[in-house]
């Protein structure tokens, strides 16, 4: 098994700012009510080395620190850390390695977003938001049991389909989200919250009229390629 010390000075540095990069992130899923408990995980992928930084697994967020992030190499095993990782490492893992472009994997069981997993249902593309963050529906992946890289998998086959989408919602699972790096992955994650209950509400006063293609593409076009600071 490797440890931190067989890699340089370069990744050393990297892996310390991106514990803390990820530690942070972490209080933004609880400021945006998308985890409760030790539900949950962030994690940001070097780009100095394969390897990741994640959150250990079952400790509760107000007690987690930079000094508590796992490293894990791409295959999820232990590099440096004194907790065990989460126990969605091997996923996200996955992702990393069939994803080259991703670096930020996010997984929540954030209320609403969940709701829609358990019916299996995608969310419908009702919202010129949603045409702008994830250029159609957001997409339900198949049921995968918790513990192995098979949840990683099922996320990687549903977005190979959805090449847009930065989201899955996992069947009886929740959302996984990914991103350029953990940070986008969290805004993904906060994203997915707030269609799953605009969406939701909309079905309540008598269903949703989705929006059309052609004009979710134009929506997903001008946000990706011109909206904000470039």
């Amino acid at each position: 098994m490797s440890s931190l010390c067989d890699y340089g000075p370069e990744v050393a540095a990297e892996v310390k700012q991106v514990r803390e990069v990820v530690a942070s992130l972490h209080e933004q899923l609880l400021k945006w009510n998308l985890v409760v408990w030790t539900a949950g995980n962030v994690s940001q992928r070097l780009h100095s080395a394969d390897l990741m930084v994640i959150k250990p697994s079952g400790v509760r967020y107000e007690y987690l620190t930079p000094q508590s992030m796992v490293v894990t190499d791409l295959d999820g095993n232990l590099v440096d850390g004194n907790e065990a990782p989460s126990s969605d490492t091997a996923s996200h893992a996955y992702i990393y390695r069939h994803m080259p472009d991703v670096y930020g994997v996010v997984h929540t069981h954030s209320t609403y977003a969940t709701a829609w997993a358990a019916t299996g249902k995608d969310i419908p593309c009702a919202l010129t938001m949603m045409g702008d963050e994830f250029g159609g529906p957001v997409p339900v992946g198949p049921f995968r049991l918790i513990g192995s890289e098979a949840i990683g998998e099922g996320v990687v086959q549903t977005l190979q389909r959805y090449p847009k989408s930065p989201a899955v919602l996992m069947r009886n699972h929740g959302p996984f989200t990914i991103g350029k790096d953990a940070e986008s992955a969290v805004k993904a994650a906060a994203m997915t919250e707030e269609v799953a209950h605009t969406v939701w509400a909309a079905e309540q006063l008598g269903g949703v009229i989705e929006i059309e293609q052609k004009d979710i593409d134009s929506l997903n076009d001008r946000y990706q390629n011109v909206y904000g600071q470039h």
